[in-house]
């Protein structure tokens, strides 16, 4: 791993405006946005439409050629509805496209490119119509959306599920299972009296997270000095290897 050689006064301003593009930008895009949250390259995400609501501790990870996309386009001006829970973790490249209705839980994790649904948004014989049938979409809390997985309209995704990478889920999906392939089928059972760690238990305590992150970044910066950094960067190639 490259070694940060930022100052940590520098690290801290750029955490600040990070959180400031977040706050100014993306909260007024959102119907609701709450707090702790954590928006890296906020510039690279994409929320439109109206009724958005999305919970605290939110993780989003936005690229340029990965953007992590959120919207709702309604059959009317004022219709449709996300909402995302508690604790949520998007990758680069998620996106979520809701016509009616998409629910998600708390501390759900959505890896690099997964995709969620809740319409075709054409008919097979009306290339300019919808289905006039909503479809709502609910992913239970503590469910892991895989790498590049679809999850599509009228879907159901029982607490603690796994959807594995490149999986298509045309189906609902119970509680406590991992399912993989397309269309996506069940492979493995999980135990649900076993103990399991969950974002949520991470996020129990949201302001301690960021002490302790804060912490980490004193202790790790304090011999960076901003003389050395501006030699690395004008003069990248006499940088230490680490």
């Amino acid at each position: 791993m490259k070694q940060d050689n930022r100052p940590y006064w520098l690290k801290k301003l750029h955490l600040q405006f990070r959180h400031w593009y977040t706050e100014y930008f993306l909260r007024p895009e959102c119907a609701s946005l709450g707090p702790y949250h954590t928006v890296m390259k906020p510039w690279y995400v994409k929320i439109s439409g109206p009724n958005i609501h999305i919970g605290h501790s939110l993780t989003a990870i936005g690229e340029p050629s990965h953007r992590v996309e959120l919207g709702v386009w309604g059959r009317d001006a004022g219709l449709g509805t996300l909402i995302i829970g508690d604790a949520a973790l998007l990758s680069p490249g998620v996106r979520i496209s809701a016509s009616d209705e998409i629910r998600i839980g708390d501390g759900v994790m959505m890896a690099n490119g997964a995709y969620v649904t809740d319409s075709d948004w054409h008919t097979l014989y009306d290339r300019n119509a919808r289905d006039p049938e909503p479809r709502p979409v609910r992913i239970g809390n503590n469910v892991w959306i895989g790498d590049h997985a679809t999850i599509l309209k009228g879907v159901t995704i029982g607490d603690n599920s796994v959807v594995g990478a490149g999986a298509v889920v045309t189906q609902s999906v119970p509680a406590n299972v991992v399912v993989a392939g397309n269309p996506a089928k069940i492979v493995k059972q999980l135990d649900p009296e076993r103990e399991m760690v969950t974002r949520m238990d991470h996020f129990r305590d949201p302001q301690g997270v960021i002490d302790f992150f804060d912490g980490i970044d004193r202790a790790v910066l304090k011999d960076n000095t901003t003389w050395q950094w501006l030699l690395d960067t004008i003069y990248p190639a006499g940088r230490k290897k680490s």
